[in-house]
């Protein structure tokens, strides 16, 4: 056997770099609108919702459709797989399907 290495002192462990915010997180929403009561994503969808404002905001391969929340007070997405696909949205009232909302220019 070859002579022995001396052992490297002990190193402490570097700190975690802190986490980037998510994608969803970045403002992508127009200012006059306010304050975001929620937002998030659902694969390739973001939404913004302005409980103030009533508006939900969808933004989806770059453009922006904008629909008016009516009662509704948006606080999650999921998608609908029986409705093909398409977003669904969960209030204080239960599911709300966006073909239900009214989109708004």
């Amino acid at each position: 056997m070859g002579p022995m290495k001396p052992m490297k002192p002990f190193e402490p462990m570097k700190p975690m770099e802190p986490m980037k915010p998510m994608p969803a997180m970045e403002k992508w929403w127009p200012d006059d609108l306010g304050h975001v009561s929620s937002s998030g994503s659902q694969n390739n969808v973001r939404y913004a919702f302005f409980a103030e404002k009533h508006r939900l905001l969808i933004e989806e391969h770059g453009s922006v459709r904008n629909y008016d929340s009516g009662g509704h007070r948006i606080n999650g997405v999921s998608q609908q797989q029986s409705h093909g696909n398409s977003l669904a949205f969960t209030s204080e009232t239960g599911v709300v399907n966006l073909d239900e909302l009214k989109q708004v220019s």
